[in-house]
């Protein structure tokens, strides 16, 4: 009897894009796939270009950690969420569910213990979310990307898999990347990502750089959600706010990387071998997580950091020559100390023994 799997994570593409490398390889076994995440996120966006998967939107309520009035309200749509989920899980039943965390996992998480499907978290960052620090009392199992993560964890919950690198990323066209950007061979190619939501900071320090970047790259720079600039045109420079389907064209082009520091997004640089600089969420903006995950990067030679605090158009351009101009020693140290494992074997094997048993 074909087996079902339900997946959920949401709220930034990070939250999304484990789930759908793991999503086509299931179908391709005949497993039934069905996706729970919020009414409006980005993972209903991005869950809508795959096709044959049934997705479910319930209510959900973000997690802050800063004073604002919907912190009154917003536990209420985390309880009402938890109906939902339970009330889906029961009609689907489920074999298994998956959580790539975010807030929208807590009431699927809640609502699968509540029907007694046994859940499977994934924890990209090395110490856990807020979201997935109060769903993995419920889980079965955690996936960590980090060997680190596992002293952050519960006894016996723990199960390293290493870096999960969507197999797209490794089908790029060198060609298909620069005929959809208009980029040519003459001046490298920089990626700019300021993360799927996007970041002003970032955005604004390179258009005020743009003159001088222009110089020596040509830029791609994706901008978020709704922060594009119409006003900003120059020969060399494309911006839009996300791709995904171009995403494995454009960074087989690209020669170095600007970027957020989500734990996926670096790994899957470090996979590519694209030198990065990082400049990670500040401590005010987040829990610090991206500062661990780029200081972690830095100490093994994989990239350069540039706190957000002493970002500046001027200091951006100097950390970006002194990149580029030291690329290959970071591109020997990716080829020495990248992880080897495989790690989309290791979760679809651990997924299938906790389906088996359930």
């Amino acid at each position: 009897m074909a087996k079902k799997i339900m997946f959920t994570g949401g709220g930034s593409a990070g939250h999304v894009s484990v789930n759908l490398a793991l999503i086509p390889r299931f179908q391709a076994e005949g497993w039934t796939v069905e996706y729970i995440g919020s009414h409006t996120g980005i993972e209903k966006q991005l869950v809508a270009n795959v096709p044959g998967v049934k997705y479910f939107g319930i209510a959900t309520g973000k997690l802050r950690r800063y004073l604002d009035w919907n912190n009154v309200k917003d536990p209420f749509r985390v309880v009402k969420g938890v109906f939902q989920a339970s009330r889906t899980i029961k009609r689907s039943k489920p074999d298994v569910i998956f959580s790539k965390g975010g807030f929208v996992s807590v009431p699927v998480v809640l609502g699968a213990k509540l029907n007694r499907v046994p859940v499977i978290i994934h924890e990209s960052d090395i110490t856990p979310g807020l979201a997935n620090r109060i769903a993995i009392p419920f889980a079965t199992k955690v996936c960590t990307t980090f060997s680190d993560t596992d002293r952050h964890l519960p006894a016996g919950k723990a199960h390293y898999v290493g870096p999960i690198i969507r197999e797209a990323l490794n089908r790029g066209s060198l060609a298909h990347g620069r005929a959809w950007t208009g980029f040519t061979n003459d001046k490298p190619v920089l990626l700019v990502m300021g993360g799927s939501l996007g970041s002003r900071k970032i955005n604004l320090a390179v258009r005020e750089a743009l003159p001088s970047l222009l110089e020596r790259y040509q830029v791609l720079h994706l901008c978020g959600k709704s922060q594009t600039d119409d006003t900003v045109r120059a020969p060399g420079y494309m911006q839009v706010e996300y791709i995904q389907d171009e995403l494995p064209d454009v960074l087989t082009m690209t020669d170095l990387v600007v970027s957020r520091a989500g734990a996926n997004s670096i790994f899957e640089f470090l996979h590519l071998r694209k030198p990065m600089l990082l400049i990670p969420l500040t401590k005010a903006q987040s829990r610090g997580d991206q500062i661990l995950n780029a200081e972690s990067f830095r100490k093994a030679g994989y990239s350069d950091v540039l706190p957000e605090e002493n970002l500046t158009a001027k200091e951006l351009v100097s950390r970006i020559d002194r990149l580029y101009d030291n690329r290959q020693t970071y591109i020997k140290q990716m080829e020495a100390g990248a992880p080897h494992t495989d790690a989309l074997a290791n979760v679809i094997d651990l997924i299938k023994r906790v389906a088996k048993e359930h």
